[in-house]
């Protein structure tokens, strides 16, 4: 039985905790956060010793893995205290605020004999791994083009109750959600390269309303679309279209062959529980198997793209105050 450290009591951190406790492998031992109210509701949930320092937590001998949930400014510091402390480690998705954290991430993993891994749950997701293979075997053709859209008719939605998803250092829908869908463009064609974006802000300081940009990914080009605070449904895609065939994942989980066409049919529709498999495939790394899991470094390239987007903008000309 391998014992779980939760640092970051929000939304995510008791997803996993949920997932820890029902594996038959792993058991919640501690959890950590400032926001007092936050933990108490956390340690009587689960039963759990209760950190209000990090440092604390991570130093305590009988736990095993340290499972990262805090803004993603805080990931360096955690994660290095955590590997400096002879932890296992899981990391919420993105890497860190920027990609030179993540780099500092990945060099003490690589000291580290410590197992490691980002919850980038793509690597899981039925419909996406059915997209990756048919596009393999050639399903659809050629590849043409990879549209990710994204449109958020409020940023945070209703249920993200914290103020740093505002903030332009370390929030923002394209670091929280488009990281994924980044991340997934890397799955399906290796590394991207040739960014360039118009991005406007809602205000200084504040997180981006509007995104057109485009790259490329082995020869295939791309699109990134992103829209905030409009009137239409929330919406999260990967498109992409080949030379007989096109196929697009939708709503985390569906994937949708020829979609916007009198043909489109639904290829996969099972959600499953894709942090669950997270958890599978660390134990079956610790345990000294060949655990499927996403590293450190998969994570930094994607941040790579996210930082490229963003520096991609000249100063003062895509800044509007509001």
């Amino acid at each position: 039985m391998y014992t779980v450290g939760i640092v970051g009591c929000g939304v995510i951190g008791n997803r996993l905790a949920e997932t820890f406790t029902d594996h038959a492998e792993t058991t919640v031992h501690a959890a950590c956060d400032l926001d007092e109210a936050k933990l108490d509701a956390f340690v009587t949930e689960y039963d759990c010793e209760r950190f209000t320092d990090h440092r604390s937590l991570v130093g305590d001998d009988s736990i095993d893995i340290v499972y990262v949930g805090v803004p993603p400014v805080h990931h360096r510091d955690v994660v290095l205290d955590a590997l400096d402390a002879e932890k296992h480690v899981i990391c919420e998705k993105p890497i860190a605020e920027h990609a030179g954290a993540g780099e500092e991430m990945v060099e003490a993993a690589r000291r580290s004999d410590r197992t490691t891994a980002v919850n980038l749950p793509f690597r899981y997701t039925a419909g996406f791994v059915e997209m990756r293979e048919r596009i393999e075997r050639g399903a659809i053709g050629d590849p043409k083009r990879v549209m990710l859209r994204f449109r958020f008719p409020e940023w945070p939605r209703e249920w993200q109750d914290v103020d740093w998803l505002r903030g332009r250092e370390q929030g923002g829908p394209l670091r929280e959600v488009g990281t994924h869908f980044l991340f997934g463009t890397q799955e399906l064609f290796g590394p991207i390269d040739e960014v360039c974006a118009d991005v406007r802000y809602t205000a200084p300081d504040r997180y981006e309303e509007s995104i057109v940009g485009h790259f490329t990914v082995d020869g295939v080009h791309g699109i990134i679309d992103l829209l905030c605070d409009h009137d239409a449904p929330e919406e999260n895609s990967i498109t992409v279209e080949g030379t007989e065939s096109s196929l697009s994942l939708t709503e985390w989980y569906k994937l949708i062959e020829r979609p916007d066409t009198d043909a489109a049919s639904a290829v996969v529709d099972d959600r499953i529980r894709t942090t669950m498999r997270l958890v599978d495939e660390f134990v079956t790394e610790l345990d000294g198997g060949d655990g499927d899991l996403v590293s450190f470094g998969e994570a930094t390239s994607v941040q790579r793209v996210v930082d490229a987007v963003f520096a991609d903008v000249v100063d003062g000309s895509a800044e509007r105050s509001g």
